[in-house]
């Protein structure tokens, strides 16, 4: 991938009115997520990983987005793909799953790549042990959205797109 330049849409010279090449966002997804439809089903739904990577992948490309999903259940995975986005990626989508609470490596990572970023999780993390309502990144990212199953991340990269709309549209 080329190098994009701030704003994340790279335009050809001279054509400012041009509509935008497409926009690349980042998915991670944290540890125990590759075991979607298996663990805690009352929890996390049904759904496996992979077809939550394929709707995210197709809904991407209905809103014009270019769409890459990463899982890891390595907390030093997940900052060296954050890291490896700079400059790549206009957007990011996570769900850190449980490094939501504790991990400062994340955050910063997430500082670094300088997009607009927005938090997912499965389930209403407030419904849950008090443990889970801590977020390192909560006051970081543009928005949060949970609770709402594997809809959860389509409601997330819609918002995603709107997010990276305005902010291009905040710097012309």
């Amino acid at each position: 991938m080329a190098k994009r330049p701030a704003g994340g849409v790279s335009r050809p010279a001279g054509t400012d009115t041009e509509r935008p090449s497409t926009l690349r966002v980042l998915v991670i997804h944290g540890p125990n997520l590759n075991l979607l439809g298996e663990r805690e089903p009352e929890v996390y739904g049904r759904t496996r990983l992979s077809d939550i990577d394929r709707g995210l992948k197709e809904l991407g490309g209905e809103l014009g987005l270019e769409v890459e999903t990463f899982q890891s259940n390595g907390e030093g995975e997940i900052v060296t793909r954050i890291q490896r986005a700079r400059g790549k990626a206009d957007a990011l989508l996570i769900n850190p799953a449980a490094y939501t609470h504790t991990s400062v490596a994340i955050r910063d990572a997430i500082i670094a790549l300088g997009v607009p970023t927005v938090e997912v999780h499965l389930s209403n993390v407030y419904r849950r042990e008090p443990m889970r309502h801590r977020s390192t990144i909560a006051d970081i990212v543009a928005g949060r959205i949970m609770g709402f199953g594997a809809e959860s991340y389509v409601l997330a990269l819609r918002s995603v797109r709107s997010l990276v709309e305005s902010s291009n549209a905040k710097q012309s």
